[in-house]
């Protein structure tokens, strides 16, 4: 299960910073949520993977970990609320620019500049 689990993560991680090195901002925004996801993620594993067990009844020998879990809830929440943040800034930079690039500015298309010289 931990193989499967850290593959997800892994996976989910490579997608979110593939997607933060496009030049949009709506793209940015979906790998940031993508990336603290998998951080999520990786936060609820590192505090034991149980299946089955009961909770923390008793001294129970095979439980998991509360803390991670409380962790994870907290930064769900604080997700929730960056990327509202994040995609009213997107929203608004379009509106003043007129396009969605990081920079502000349309990329220069090689093709079109060669075609000119």
């Amino acid at each position: 299960m931990e193989v499967v689990y850290s593959v997800c993560v892994g996976f989910m991680t490579a997608c979110g910073i593939f997607l933060m090195l496009r030049g949009h901002t709506f793209t940015l925004v979906i790998g940031l949520t993508l990336l603290s996801y998998a951080v999520n993620l990786f936060l609820f594993a590192s505090g034991g993977l149980t299946i089955g067990a009961p909770a923390v009844l008793n001294g129970g020998d095979n439980y998991a970990d509360p803390l991670p879990q409380a962790l994870v809830l907290t930064a769900i929440v604080i997700g929730f609320a960056m990327t509202a943040f994040a995609v009213i800034l997107a929203m608004r930079g379009r509106a003043d620019l007129g396009n969605d690039h990081v920079d502000g500015e349309e990329p220069i298309d090689r093709l079109a500049r060669e075609d000119k010289a």
